[in-house]
């Protein structure tokens, strides 16, 4: 089985593959053990080394402690990139946030924690402003318990840009795929301002939570990861529910056929009459 493409992580010093397994799909449940578990174990098996998880996606993080901790040679020999993120806005509320996903992980440290789901602008002035939860995430960083730290949004563009251009951040995630070709702001603005600060760039809402899925006019998942992977992006994740849908992540992740031109200009034409239905993930519908 051939490995799958890897990619720096900015300018950390460390590279990951191409393509993560998202926390979407079968993780954001609950009562789930064995499904989760399947698509861990797959994802490991084809060589998948980054694991996204958050306190919010529902049993996630259970499912991923579960399974580290019985298959600790696993995660040993493929040294797993495993991330996860807090929502809270205040220092003290983030540190516990961090502690009780280390215990649920059983980790003692993160390879990248992020800030979650940053919208507005207050959220801004909370965070950034004295006792905010940028605080916790740099000290966490400066004692070891994450190794780097990030910042997530998919609402504003703006918003997600001031992050990256003020915040000590080593990466961001933001939506990345035909949708956001056509309508800007992420890709056009947040993208390339990461890059120049050599912050790695992580694709998210790849499939639109599969909305985007037209088997009629000839999208399928392939496709639009491979429209993700032609940006200049570090890696996309996807969330999956079956070990079928890990090994046409994977599929992708090791063959990466770069999307010409021509052909991105004509995904862009089939989202383009939609463009509004489809921002559903910016909470402008």
């Amino acid at each position: 089985m051939a490995s799958l493409k890897t990619r720096p992580f900015g300018r950390t010093g460390r590279d990951v593959t191409v393509v993560g397994l998202g926390g979407e799909g079968i993780l954001r449940t609950h009562g789930e053990e064995a499904r989760a578990a399947q698509v861990i174990e797959e994802a490991a098996l084809q060589g998948i080394g980054y694991f996204d998880t958050a306190p919010a996606y529902s049993g996630s993080e259970g499912y991923y402690g579960a399974f580290w901790r019985s298959h600790r040679e696993l995660r040993d020999g493929i040294g797993i990139f495993q991330t996860s993120k807090s929502a809270t806005r205040d220092a003290r509320g983030a540190r516990a946030d961090l502690d009780r996903t280390l215990k649920t992980l059983d980790l003692d440290h993160l390879d990248l924690w992020q800030i979650h789901d940053v919208r507005t602008r207050q959220d801004l002035r909370e965070i950034e402003g004295p006792g905010g939860a940028l605080e916790a995430f740099i000290e966490a960083k400066e004692t070891g318990r994450a190794k780097l730290i990030g910042v997530t949004g998919h609402h504003d563009p703006s918003i997600v840009t001031h992050a990256v251009e003020n915040w000590p951040v080593d990466s961001v995630l933001i939506p990345v795929n035909p949708l956001e070709g056509v309508i800007g702001g992420f890709l056009d603005a947040a993208l390339p301002a990461a890059k120049e600060r050599g912050i790695a760039v992580i694709g998210m809402k790849v499939l639109g939570g599969s909305h985007y899925l037209n088997p009629t006019a000839g999208i399928g998942p392939d496709l639009l990861l491979r429209y993700a992977l032609s940006q200049e992006i570090t890696l996309a994740i996807v969330g999956c529910s079956t070990p079928e849908e890990v090994r046409l992540l994977a599929q992708v992740g090791r063959d990466p056929e770069p999307m010409s031109t021509e052909e991105q200009e004509k995904m862009l034409g089939l989202f383009r009459p939609h463009a509004g239905r489809l921002a559903f993930y910016r909470g402008v519908v």
